[in-house]
């Protein structure tokens, strides 16, 4: 089996890799990078919040949710990931489905209505 530029190195040189590749908006090769990172080690938030955030930079909307649906299962609390699914579901127009998800990330970061 060939590897190839994305999967070469250790997880840290990977992770490095990608977080790079987003840096400098290059946010479809971040995702090469990403998504066998998050496969070899998917236990670990930040590799698959920044494949999300990658996928949502880059306009795939459905795989960006369905990585932010993998975090807030495991972690509902994860205040980053709901405002981020929130915001992915309103760019796919699926207001009622953002609004709850934009309201717990409100909330867990302290940001309440005044009545």
């Amino acid at each position: 089996m060939e590897i190839s530029y994305y999967d070469h190195g250790t997880e840290a040189e990977r992770w490095e890799r990608a977080q790079r590749f987003f840096e400098d908006k290059d946010y479809a090769s971040a995702a090469r990078v990403l998504v066998n990172l998050v496969e070899e080690v998917p236990e670990q938030t930040g590799p698959r919040l920044l494949l999300a955030r990658s996928y949502y930079h880059s306009a795939q909307l459905r795989r960006a949710e369905a990585e932010l649906r993998i975090i807030v299962e495991r972690d509902p609390v994860e205040q980053y990931a709901r405002l981020m699914l929130g915001r992915t579901l309103e760019r796919q127009a699926r207001h009622d489905e953002a609004e709850q998800h934009l309201r717990i990330a409100s909330a867990l970061a302290g940001d309440f209505a005044q009545a």
